[in-house]
């Protein structure tokens, strides 16, 4: 573990403050016991694997592998996870009370060029002791990971931070995500708005609306995370940030033509390259 705990001469605030990463990841601790736990890890390899499946499929799926649990306590570890049993997409909060309800304007579309969409979204990433989320920024052309952030909690700032990042790069035509609270927000529709940047929201349920970033998870899960064991938050951060920089440039695409998407993007944006791609922690 990076922090030690028991150093008189820097305080632990101190050493989370050089280290980047918030104070309360230091004392992060999971929030149901190990059985749970490892249950939950369980569903999100299935759900990952396919991500249609609902908790009656998950249920038999877990059964086969000697888990003989009741389908409320799968549906319930699934709405802590942010999995909405009901639709095949992850859903990991609901919408803003009263959030104004922006159009999909991607159905139809041809997307063709280096940032004329983008997409965010979030997903569970397991660790040894317990989880954390994980939020993405890609272009859809490209599929360039822009920003990315980490977190113990689902809070507003944990996607403002990456999107603030990115737009420090380039800014798109239409920004697309789905109807999260992080993304309904008034703090985040801002930093849009205030670009004049179009707003495309998923319909509920449309787990082919974002399916850039899909892919995405299932490359960082099958080609980082599930050859891992994470024991800290701090080493899933380094993990994840590695990845993600071999992702974006050195991971040929065959949708790219073998391209990689650092290739794709900047070449088509006609811009200089940008230093790697460091994860941060949110609070």
């Amino acid at each position: 573990m990076l922090i030690e705990h028991q150093n008189k001469m820097i305080p632990v605030g101190r050493q989370a403050e050089l280290l980047g990463i918030a104070r309360s990841t230091v004392y992060y601790e999971p929030r149901v016991d190990s059985y749970n736990l490892e249950l939950m890890h369980l569903i999100d390899e299935e759900y990952t694997k396919a991500p249609f499946y609902g908790s009656r499929r998950i249920r038999e799926i877990l059964k086969r592998r000697g888990y003989f649990v009741n389908r409320k306590r799968i549906q319930r570890l699934m709405r802590l996870m942010g999995i909405e049993a009901i639709y095949p997409k992850r859903n990991l909060s609901k919408p803003h009370p009263g959030h104004k309800i922006y159009t999909y304007l991607l159905r139809n579309k041809s997307i063709e060029e280096v940032n004329q969409v983008w997409g965010i979204d979030i997903t569970y990433i397991k660790m040894k002791h317990g989880w954390v989320y994980l939020v993405a920024i890609m272009d859809w052309v490209s599929r360039y990971v822009l920003s990315c952030n980490l977190s113990i909690t689902l809070e507003v700032d944990f996607c403002i931070k990456p999107l603030e990042k990115a737009l420090n790069i380039a800014r798109p035509e239409i920004f697309n995500s789905d109807q999260g609270s992080q993304f309904t927000s008034i703090a985040f529709l801002h930093c849009l708005e205030e670009r004049s940047i179009q707003i495309s929201m998923d319909g509920k349920g449309r787990a082919m609306d974002n399916i850039f970033t899909e892919r995405l998870w299932r490359s960082v899960k099958y080609e980082e995370v599930y050859l891992n064991d994470y024991a800290t938050v701090s080493e899933a951060r380094q993990g994840i940030g590695n990845y993600i920089n071999f992702y974006n440039q050195e991971r040929p695409h065959q949708s790219l033509s073998y391209k990689t998407p650092a290739e794709m993007y900047f070449d088509s944006n006609n811009q200089e390259k940008t230093l790697d791609c460091i994860l941060s922690m949110a609070n």
